[in-house]
């Protein structure tokens, strides 16, 4: 009988850039899958960077007296000092045998230097950044894909609207959704499992406001403030409904595929807009903006009561659009 092949090593030096937390994850367990692969038995050890010394990331990416394989993560490298970074690449980048660095780093400019130099030494890299709205979609796709289903266009925008922007939650939501819809997802399938809560969302709240829905909108903001919804994120959605109005508006009526990559937005959602906007005069656009901008401050402290200044911003918003209708 033939013998399979050993699965190759994972590389010994490896930098994970970003600060998406799902993405983070995934990319170590991917280091850790492959390092097991090869030797069931690795250990794996997380350290903070900035807290290490050199003395003890030395004796952690020494070679062991009984050849231990291990993976060292290093969390918060973007947070390390100069002596620390200077540990780093003394010896993360030339590890002993049997052992691989991971290094977390949130990317940006914190600490660059480092990343730059990791990535120099022929770090392989995972990038890990949040996403963007247009990426979301197809982090979706991607996860529909991974539990062996199919999504249809417009239940991937539906799906995204009743979770929101959390990845942890819309995989979570995808793979359930896969596995009770029988591997084929439709936007009704997405509507009739997150019905609940859908209509409790931000975006339900915003959506009605943008119809001139007054009345709904103020039910559905006090269902997703009963349900726990954080008004932040209520607020949020009220500020985008408004801007994304403001942006397709001033876009104009064009394709909506070749919108997409000027606005910076999916095609479904461009669409959409475009037949919302038609509803507001620009200068009720500009008043809904005011007071978006408004409770965004309220909710974050300027408001001793949060929920009565989502009230209000409700109803404004609707006021300013019915105004100039």
């Amino acid at each position: 009988m033939a013998r399979m092949p050993t699965p190759p090593a994972p590389a010994s030096l490896h930098l994970v850039l970003g600060d998406e937390e799902l993405l983070v994850e995934r990319a170590v367990k991917a280091v850790v899958d492959a390092a097991r692969s090869v030797d069931p038995d690795v250990e794996l050890r997380r350290f903070r960077a900035p807290e290490i010394t050199p003395a003890d990331l030395a004796a952690a990416l020494s070679p062991s007296l009984f050849a231990e394989a291990r993976v060292i993560v290093l969390e918060g490298a973007h947070e390390a000092g100069k002596d620390a970074s200077t540990a780093i690449l003394d010896h993360a980048t030339a590890p002993g045998e049997g052992v691989t660095v991971v290094v977390l780093h949130a990317g940006g400019a914190r600490n660059k230097a480092l990343a730059d130099a990791l990535r120099k030494a022929g770090a392989q890299i995972a990038r890990c950044e949040k996403l963007r709205a247009d990426e979301r979609g197809d982090f979706v796709r991607g996860e529909v894909r991974r539990a062996r289903g199919k999504i249809t266009p417009e239940a991937v925008g539906v799906l995204i609207e009743a979770v929101g922007t959390d990845l942890r939650e819309l995989a979570a939501a995808a793979g359930q959704l896969v596995a009770d819809a029988g591997g084929s997802v439709d936007a009704d399938a997405v509507r009739r499992y997150h019905r609940g809560r859908a209509e409790a969302t931000g975006f339900a709240v915003a959506d009605k406001v943008v119809a001139g829905d007054r009345v709904g909108a103020l039910e559905a903001l006090r269902w997703a403030l009963v349900l726990g919804v954080p008004p932040v994120l209520v607020a949020d959605a009220l500020a985008d409904a408004v801007r994304t109005l403001a942006k397709v508006g001033a876009a104009g009526r064009g394709d909506p595929n070749r919108l997409a990559g000027v606005l910076g937005m999916p095609p479904w959602k461009i669409r959409k807009a475009q037949s919302q906007v038609r509803g507001w005069h620009p200068d009720a656009i500009a008043a809904a903006t005011a007071v978006a901008s408004q409770v965004n401050a309220d909710v974050k402290g300027a408001a001793p009561d949060v929920g009565y200044a989502l009230e209000r911003a409700v109803m404004r918003m609707c006021a300013a659009r019915d105004d100039r209708h």
